[in-house]
């Protein structure tokens, strides 16, 4: 194997890897928003999980984060909760970067 094999391989190890982490912490930061939003609406326990695990189903299925934000606008519209859809996106960009940061620095195993 020459050099530029080798350079070429490692080049297409790190973009899998780093596609699986961006994947990996976009489901972990789709769960906690949807846990924030559930407490926003009053939710809790399996209702709130149940909650959470609707938006991460969404986010696969239909064309991702605007898809999240616009099923919690209007949730909470419909139960009167006045967050702006900004604070929304900050919260996302938020839990997104403690995702990434938990992924990487191999802390929060096993949480989403």
């Amino acid at each position: 194997m020459t050099t530029f094999d080798e350079r070429e391989n490692a080049f297409e190890a790190k973009l899998a890897h780093d596609e699986e982490l961006r994947f990996l912490a976009r489901a972990r930061r789709d769960k906690r928003l949807g846990l924030w939003a559930a407490e926003k609406l009053g939710k809790a326990g399996v209702e709130a999980e149940a909650y959470a695990g609707g938006l991460l189903a969404a986010d696969v299925q239909k064309a991702g984060s605007e898809q999240i934000v616009k099923t919690i606008r209007a949730d909470f519209d419909r139960a009167g909760v006045a967050i702006t859809d900004p604070q929304i996106r900050k919260q996302m960009e938020e839990l997104f970067a403690a995702a990434v940061d938990e992924l990487t620095k191999g802390t929060g195993q096993g949480k989403k």
